[in-house]
């Protein structure tokens, strides 16, 4: 598994909110998000984001990369974490576009995300 952080996800109240104010202070590059429900795709000069509503106070969601989320997930859950199932708004165009996502926890409790980035099978 490569490992890197390769994905980040900001949970909050208002996405608008968040995209003006992430948007002043890094100069970020917002674009519709993959869910349709005003979420939002951000572009970093050092990689890829995005931001959901109806989450306020949330940490960030970070996401490791792997190169095959099947065999990902099955380490998971031999290592004894859990992950949740599919994630929401994860089409085959969402895939193509954004990758696959899945949020697990490891074998204490604490969460983390799996990404699988677009064309990497």
């Amino acid at each position: 598994m490569a490992g890197e952080i390769s994905f980040f996800e900001l949970g909050v109240a208002d996405p608008e909110k968040a995209r003006a104010f992430y948007g002043a202070l890094f100069g970020w590059h917002f674009e519709p998000g993959p869910s349709g429900g005003g979420g939002y795709a951000i572009g970093t000069p050092s990689g890829q984001g995005g931001v959901h509503g109806g989450d306020p106070g949330a940490g960030p969601y970070l996401f490791f990369r792997v190169d095959d989320m099947t065999a990902a997930v099955a380490e998971v859950r031999e290592l004894g974490g859990s992950v949740q199932g599919g994630a929401p708004g994860e089409d085959d165009e969402s895939a193509a576009r954004f990758g696959r996502f899945r949020l697990c926890r490891d074998d204490q409790g604490s969460p983390f995300g799996l990404h699988e980035p677009p064309g990497v099978r």
